[in-house]
C-alpha cells in the first residue's frame, strides 16, 4: 500500500517542452535504464533546478532508492515537494507516503491524507486506494466507512485489482455497505484474477467458510495455493493446514510442514505454533522436541495463547528445555490474561507447587512483558 512509486515513467512528455531539455531528459532516462545512475542524477538535477516536474519527481526517486547517490529521505522529500507543488499527481502521492510512514518528515497522518486527496482528485489510484484506507480507519480523518468505499469505487472504476480486493473485504465485513457476501466474492475474485495475493486468499477462505459462495475445499486449495505461491503467509499455513488434515487435498504431512514452515519463518504466529506442533508430535518431520520448543517460543513471543500454554507445559515436563515450573508458571499466566480457561486451569495447579517469591517473580515478568512483532519473529533458527 505504501511502498514508494519506483517507475521512472519514461513514457511521459515533458511539460515544458524544450527540445535540449527533452534531450537531457531523454539521454538521463536512458542513463537510468542502464544504471549508469551518476549521469542520470546529473542530468535529472539539471532539469529539476530548471522546474521540470517530472525531473523533480525523479530526483526524489533517486535520493528515495540511493541511486547515484547516497540514500536521503529528507532531500527526497524537497523534490516531491517541488513536483507536487506543480501539480504532478505521481509527487503528490509520494509526498502523501512520506507524512503517512514518517519517511524524510515527522510523521503526520493529516498531511498524508491531504497529499493522498490531490493526488486522488486527479485519478491516481493507488491514492485513491490509500485515501480509502485513511477513511477506514480514521486516521488524519473522522473514520468514515461510506467515503472509504467512495474512493475504493474511484480505484475499482479504473480497473486497479487492489481497490476491487479491498471493496470485497468492505462487502464482506458490511462496512460502509450492506453486507452481502456475493458482492465481496464477486470483488475478491476480480482482484485475484488479477493475480492480487490478498484477494486470493479471501477467496479461498470464501470457499473454505462456503461464504457467498457453495463451501467447496479443492478451490479453496486452489486459491491459498495461488496465494502462497506469492508468498501470503496466512495462505501458506491454510494450505499447510489443509495438507495436514486431508481437505480438499490428499493427507500429505511433509507437505504440510513445508508450507506451515514458510509462513512460519515469515513470523506467521500461528504457524509458528502448528509448526511446534508438528515437531512435538513427529507429524512430517522426525520428532523433535527442541525445535518444537524453538517454534512454540517464537509464536508465544508474540501473543498466541496456545503456543504460550504448549511451552509452558514444555517447561514443565522438561521437555525440549530444563524443567522450570516458574517459567511453567510465567507462560501460563500470559495466556490465562488473554482469558483463557485452559490457561488458568494449569496455572492455578502449577502454581500451588511454587514459593511465594517464585509466584511474585513470574508475575512481575508478566506484567512487564511485551509481545514481539511478526518482523522480529521472522529469523530462522539456526540449523533446522
Amino acid at each position: 500500500m505504501k511502498s514508494l512509486t519506483r517507475s521512472l515513467l519514461l513514457a511521459l512528455a515533458l511539460t515544458t517542452g524544450a527540445w535540449v531539455q527533452a534531450q537531457t531528459f531523454e539521454q538521463s532516462a536512458a542513463a537510468h535504464e542502464r544504471q549508469d545512475y551518476r549521469t542520470a542524477f546529473a542530468g535529472f538535477k539539471k532539469l529539476a533546478e530548471q522546474g521540470v516536474a517530472l525531473a523533480q519527481y525523479n530526483l526524489g526517486l533517486m535520493y528515495a532508492n540511493g541511486q547515484g547517490v547516497p540514500r536521503d529521505e529528507r532531500q527526497a522529500v524537497v523534490w516531491y515537494r517541488k513536483a507536487a507543488a506543480q501539480g504532478f499527481a505521481l509527487a503528490q502521492y509520494n509526498l502523501g507516503v512520506a507524512y503517512d510512514n514518517g519517511q524524510g518528515v515527522p510523521k503526520a497522518e493529516w498531511q498524508a491524507t491531504v497529499w493522498y486527496r490531490k493526488a486522488a482528485d486527479q485519478g491516481h489510484a493507488e491514492a485513491q486506494v490509500n485515501l480509502g484506507f485513511m477513511h477506514r480507519d480514521g486516521r488524519g480523518v473522522l473514520k468514515d466507512d461510506q467515503q472509504a468505499v467512495a474512493w475504493f469505487r474511484k480505484a475499482v472504476a479504473q480497473g486497479y485489482a487492489n481497490a476491487q480486493s479491498n471493496l470485497g473485504e468492505m462487502y464482506a465485513d458490511g462496512r460502509g455497505v450492506p453486507k452481502d457476501e456475493r458482492q465481496a466474492v464477486v470483488w475478491f475474485r476480480k482482484a485475484a484474477e488479477q493475480g492480487h495475493a490478498n484477494a486470493q486468499y479471501n477467496l479461498g477462505q470464501m470457499y473454505y467458510n462456503g461464504r457467498g459462495v457453495p463451501k467447496d475445499e479443492p478451490q479453496a486449495v486452489v486459491w491459498f495455493r495461488k496465494a502462497a505461491e506469492q508468498g501470503h503467509a496466512q495462505a501458506q499455513n491454510n494450505l499447510g493446514g489443509m495438507y495436514a488434515s486431508g481437505e480438499g487435498v490428499p493427507k500429505d504431512e511433509r507437505q504440510a510442514v513445508a508450507w506451515s514452515r514458510k509462513a512460519a519463518e515469515q513470523g506467521d504466529a500461528m504457524a509458528q505454533y502448528n509448526l511446534g506442533l508438528m515437531y512435538a508430535n513427529g507429524q512430517g518431520v522426525p520428532r523433535d522436541e527442541r525445535q518444537a520448543v524453538v517454534w512454540y517460543r517464537k509464536a508465544a513471543e508474540q501473543g498466541l495463547a496456545g503456543a504460550q500454554i504448549s511451552l509452558g507445559r514444555m517447561y514443565a515436563g522438561g521437555r525440549g528445555v530444563p524443567k522450570d515450573e516458574q517459567m511453567t508458571y510465567f507462560w501460563l499466566l500470559l495466556a490465562s490474561a488473554q482469558g483463557d480457561q485452559e490457561a488458568v486451569k494449569w496455572r492455578d495447579i502449577f502454581g500451588r507447587d511454587l514459593s511465594p517469591e517464585q509466584r511474585a517473580a513470574a508475575k512481575a515478568s508478566a506484567r512487564d512483558w511485551k509481545p514481539k512483532t511478526a518482523a522480529q519473529s521472522s529469523k530462522v533458527p539456526g540449523g533446522k
